[in-house]
């Protein structure tokens, strides 16, 4: 049986919680629409600073710093709460903003980029472990869909403000505009969130009670910097080196000696970073893995079939990215009915059937005709979206409740961690697959962006030329689909074989939740 450790929510008050869900909302918004919003003005971006073999840094630099320092913020959230960490990331949001508005050249602009990753960082994992400390179990997925719906929000609207911005008044916008959305989150974060008193250490940890235990800042250094050697070489691998160059090699070396050194070092440290607990527990092993696994298959969609989209079909920017945005709407719907599933069959069975729907939706995209009409891929998107929404959301708010209050944020965080990791690797793996694909289809090498643009200008290809390079497109991207449907796969065996059949709920969650009778305490313990 699972110990009757509580899993005491944050004490903000009934009145107080609607300004503090706004500010969670105002402060998702932030980091959901900033990569949108930028991507659609980098014409602008290097006409007036410069710097087009680097302006990729822009995007690189901002994900390495968002993901190196989700763990770091996790367990800074559980050591001394969660108002003081995202009032940082808030203001680190809105510094690195004014000095992006700022920037005088492209490398100044990447540096400002990643004090903004710092701040973002903050955001993602501090945001959805409040979430999580606010409502108890019964009613938490109404503030996650609502979370979901500011993603999917921001995935339409922002490409449309980013090149308003541009377009009619200077890129510089695109950062200022953050500065009174995050100036009324950060008052209402200060005002209304209310935390329970921190009256013992965290569980695990040897400080003495009412003392706030100390930082392993070691730990904390060296988990940056193996995260930013490794993710540095699967986001620059193949794409500004070979992949067995000198500095991929380097970097890959590097990041292994470094994830050794953060290993005997956590292990000495009295209050690690990541503790070992995250591992040894099958409910959270197994919730890292699948969403480590779920990040890798979201390349395939959300990088590779816009360009399928322009390459293939023919579609315009806009149109290609409707395309896309399919799935972005349907996730939230689908997540907001998740509860109604989880409470019946649990959150492995809810999670296990929208993944095999989805491991089915991502096979059937290679039996697509060629060309095929636009509507098809959006109906496929349509139904994924609809999929993975019974995955992500009953997997988060499981394994959040299955930890006290003192170690969910680090909980949270691990979870978000792999799964900005299985991002990162999907986006090195599938593009070194497309573009093998590629090269073997038309014997030379390339890169989809690249044939995208050769088929974008007409009159440079011939009819059969053109046709012919569509084709390999096409092929590339449906092996990368393949690929999506083989990390969806490997999720389903995690689910299966690792998950427990019921989440070791806590008694106190369990019982403030009357609709959560179907996970009972398994044999596992809450340690």
């Amino acid at each position: 049986m699972a110990e009757t450790t509580t899993a005491s929510a944050s004490t903000t008050t009934p009145r107080g919680r609607g300004p503090v869900v706004a500010a969670l909302m105002l402060g998702m918004g932030l980091a959901a629409l900033d990569g949108t919003v930028v991507a659609t003005a980098v014409p602008q971006i290097v006409g007036d600073l410069g710097g087009l073999a680097v302006f990729s840094w822009l995007f690189s630099g901002y994900l390495l710093a968002v993901t190196v320092t989700l763990p770091v913020y996790g367990k800074l959230s559980d050591t001394f709460g969660r108002k003081p960490v995202l009032i940082t990331g808030i203001v680190l949001f809105l510094v690195g903003s004014l000095l992006c508005a700022a920037a005088w050249n492209m490398a100044a602009l990447i540096a400002f980029r990643i004090v903004q990753g710092l701040g973002g960082g903050a955001l993602q994992g501090t945001i959805q472990t409040i979430a999580a400390d606010l409502y108890p179990l019964k009613e938490r997925p109404k503030i996650q869909a609502r979370l979901s719906t500011v993603w999917a929000t921001a995935s339409v609207a922002g490409p449309t403000t980013g090149g308003l911005l541009a377009g009619y008044a200077d890129w510089r916008w695109i950062f200022l505009v953050n500065i009174p959305v995050g100036l009324i989150a950060l008052w209402l974060v200060a005002r209304y969130l209310v935390e329970p008193a921190r009256a013992k250490a965290p569980a695990g940890t040897t400080a003495a009670p009412g003392k706030r235990a100390v930082v392993d800042w070691p730990g904390a250094l060296a988990i940056f910097g193996t995260g930013a050697l490794l993710l540095t070489a699967l986001v620059q691998g193949g794409v500004a080196w070979p992949w067995l160059s000198a500095p991929s090699l380097a970097l890959f070396g590097g990041s292994l000696a470094l994830g050794v050194l953060t290993v005997l070092i956590e292990r000495r440290a009295a209050e690690p970073i990541i503790p070992g607990w995250v591992w040894r527990r099958r409910t959270i092993a197994a919730v890292n893995l699948a969403l480590g696994a779920l990040g890798l298959l979201m390349v395939a969609p959300t990088v590779f079939l816009p360009t399928y989209a322009q390459a293939v079909l023919g579609l315009g920017p806009i149109a290609a990215g409707f395309v896309l945005s399919a799935m972005t709407l349907s996730w939230p719907v689908t997540a907001a009915f998740a509860n109604r599933a989880y409470s019946r069959i649990g959150f492995r069975l809810t999670a296990v059937a929208g993944m095999s729907a989805g491991l089915l939706l991502l096979l059937a995209f290679p039996l697509l005709p060629f060309p095929g009409e636009p509507w098809q891929p959006a109906l496929l998107m349509l139904l994924l979206g609809g999929a993975l929404g019974f995955v992500q959301l009953p997997l988060v708010v499981g394994v959040q409740s299955t930890v006290p209050y003192e170690e969910r944020g680090t909980t949270t965080a691990s979870v978000l961690f792999c799964r900005q990791v299985g991002q990162s690797v999907g986006a090195a793996l599938f593009g070194a697959i497309a573009n093998g694909v590629l090269a073997a289809r038309l014997g030379g090498s390339g890169d989809l962006d690249s044939l995208a643009r050769a088929l974008d200008a007409p009159g440079t290809l011939t009819a059969s030329a053109a046709d012919h390079l569509r084709r390999a497109v096409d092929a590339a991207v449906e092996y990368v689909f393949v690929g999506a449907a083989v990390a969806a796969a490997l999720a389903l065996v995690v689910l299966l074989t690792i998950a427990p059949r019921r989440f070791p709920v806590l008694k106190e969650v369990a019982d403030g939740a009357e609709d959560t009778a179907t996970e009972q305490p398994s044999e596992e313990p809450a340690k």
